[in-house]
């Protein structure tokens, strides 16, 4: 059983890119041999309900080609898909390729202005990059940079 000390928990929500109402909900936890993130989607008055995981994607370092991190589709639900994987294997090279991560999806993009175009889909990438690497990097200097997050959110880029 982990202690206290090796075991964090956040969470977050943010704003649906081009929503009315909707928000992102956020939850993060940095265990000492994996980082878990779970996302997804609901209304204000759907906040308190259960969600379905969507897609569940397991990324980790790979030690010959560190740019490329490797990747395994644990469960599948095809609309969240490439969004889960490219999460998954955007934070563990923004971990500095320490450890694996977890990241579980069911995001849908559906009720924003424009259907869930890709540059929507993008800004809510990004927004939810940003989110957890601010929370990391809280959490890294309350513990003196052990955990080894890396600084800003490389190769994204959202036009407006």
């Amino acid at each position: 059983m982990e202690s206290a000390a090796t075991s964090k928990t956040a969470s977050f929500s943010l704003p649906l890119p081009h929503s009315l109402d909707n928000r992102i909900y956020v939850r993060l936890s940095l265990k000492s041999k994996a980082l878990v993130v779970f996302l997804t989607t609901a209304t204000s008055e759907e906040a308190g309900q259960a969600t379905p995981l969507g897609s569940f994607v397991y990324a980790l370092p790979d030690r010959y080609n560190p740019s490329q991190p490797l990747s395994t589709a644990l469960c599948t639900v095809e609309p969240t898909l490439e969004f889960t994987t490219r999460m998954a294997r955007l934070l563990v090279r923004k971990m500095g390729n320490e450890r694996p991560v977890y990241v579980g999806n069911s995001i849908s993009f559906a009720s924003t202005g424009l259907g869930g175009v890709v540059e929507e889909e993008m800004e809510g990438f990004k927004a939810v990059v940003v989110g957890i690497m601010g929370v990391l990097k809280r959490w890294e200097e309350e513990e003196g940079g052990q955990n080894g997050v890396r600084e800003g959110v490389e190769g994204l880029s959202v036009s407006s």
